[in-house]
């Protein structure tokens, strides 16, 4: 089964700083973020603040969403091939 079918991405509206904003992220990127605010224990919106506040001029948000869910699971897949220290 081909799991890119329907890949294209779909506004999701947040509320930063009080204001209405939206998002286009793709269902597995948008699936991924929720989970990640869900672990945190933050809300989807106080997370998408978190992430707007650090991004800069450089990119949009969306972009920097799809860019801080990347690197979530990468740390966590490094964590997952370092060697574990020996307890002695």
């Amino acid at each position: 089964m081909n799991s890119y079918i329907d890949t294209r991405p779909k506004k999701r509206s947040l509320t930063l700083k009080g204001h209405r904003t939206s998002v286009t992220l793709e269902d597995d990127f948008w699936r991924a973020f929720r989970a990640i605010a869900s672990e945190k224990s933050v809300a989807v919106n106080t997370l998408a603040a978190e992430i707007d506040a650090e991004r800069g001029t450089e990119s949009g948000l969306a972009t920097a969403i799809r860019l801080y869910v990347l690197r979530h699971f990468q740390a966590i897949a490094n964590d997952q091939t370092q060697p574990q220290a020996q307890a002695s």
